[in-house]
C-alpha cells in the first residue's frame, strides 16, 4: 500500500510584499521551497487600502493558511487577521510596524516624506525615485552590492509612480493594528533585520509586547530588505517557526 495517501497535506504560506515590493524580494524562499509548505506571493493589483490588499489577499487563499507579511505587507496581514481570524494559522510579520500615522507634526512629517517620494517618481520615474530611496533600505555595507541593490531597483521599476502612489496613500491612511494583535490566537512570529533603518528592533520589540505568545527573530547585519539581504538565516527562522 503507497504511503502517499498518509501523507501530510501541503500547507500554504501567503507571502504578502512590501510597498513596490513583488515576487523578487520573496525570490530566495521560492527557490528553496520549505518542506510541506506551498508558498504564493498575493498582488494587490490596483489596490489603494490596506483593507482592499487584504481583500484580495484573501480572494486568492484557500479555506485555511498561514501569513508571511513584509513592510506594509505587515500590515495587510493584520488587516486579513482582521477580516478572518479563523482563517489565518500562523503569522509571521517581518520588518514591519502595527501603528496608525502619529497625529501632529510627526505624522505631518511622515507624509511630507512620503509625498516628496512620490514627487520624484512622477516627474524623473520610478527608478530615479528607487535609486535614492534604496540608500536607507539595506545595510549600510550593502549599498555598494551592485547586484542587490540593482535587484531592488529594478523590482521597484517594474511599478508605475500611479501604483506607487496607491500604495502610499494606503500606508498614509492605515489604521492602529493593536487591537488585532492583543486579541490574536495564532501562533505569530516577528522578524526584522538588526540594522532596519525603516522599522528597527525596538518596534518589532513592541509588536512582541502586544502578543505574549510571540516569538521575535533580529536577523544580524541586515536592513530593511532581510530576505535579499540575508536569505539563509531568515529561510531558518521561517522554517523553524513553521514547523513549531
Amino acid at each position: 500500500m503507497s504511503n502517499h495517501s498518509s501523507a501530510s497535506p501541503e500547507r500554504e504560506l501567503l507571502l504578502l510584499p512590501g510597498l513596490m515590493c513583488d515576487q523578487t524580494f520573496w525570490k530566495p524562499l521560492l527557490a528553496k521551497p520549505l518542506p510541506g509548505v506551498t508558498c504564493r506571493v498575493v498582488d494587490y493589483g490596483d489596490a489603494d487600502t490596506l483593507t482592499a490588499m487584504a481583500q484580495a489577499a484573501l480572494a486568492a487563499a484557500p479555506p485555511v493558511f498561514s501569513l508571511a507579511g513584509h513592510s506594509m505587507g505587515g500590515r495587510v496581514a493584520l488587516e486579513v487577521v482582521r477580516l478572518a481570524p479563523e482563517r489565518v494559522e500562523r503569522l509571521i510579520l517581518m520588518d514591519t510596524g502595527q501603528l496608525a500615522r502619529a497625529p501632529g507634526e510627526k505624522g505631518e512629517a511622515e507624509k511630507a516624506g512620503r509625498l516628496a517620494l512620490l514627487a520624484i517618481a512622477e516627474k524623473d520615474g520610478v527608478r530615479a525615485m528607487a535609486s535614492e530611496w534604496v540608500k536607507g533600505m539595506v545595510h549600510p555595507d550593502r549599498l555598494g552590492d551592485a547586484r542587490l541593490i540593482e535587484d531592488i531597483v529594478t523590482m521597484f521599476e517594474r511599478k508605475t509612480a500611479a501604483r506607487f502612489a496607491r500604495q502610499q496613500n494606503a500606508l498614509l491612511s492605515r489604521p492602529d493594528g493593536s487591537p488585532v494583535l492583543v486579541s490574536l490566537k495564532a501562533p505569530c512570529m516577528v522578524l526584522c533585520g538588526w540594522q532596519d533603518a525603516w522599522a528597527n528592533v525596538a518596534q518589532h520589540q513592541a509588536i512582541q509586547a502586544l502578543v505574549p505568545h510571540a516569538s521575535l527573530a533580529v536577523i544580524e547585519d541586515a536592513g530593511h530588505m532581510v530576505l535579499m539581504e540575508k536569505p539563509e538565516p531568515t529561510i531558518q527562522a521561517i522554517e523553524a517557526f513553521m514547523n513549531k
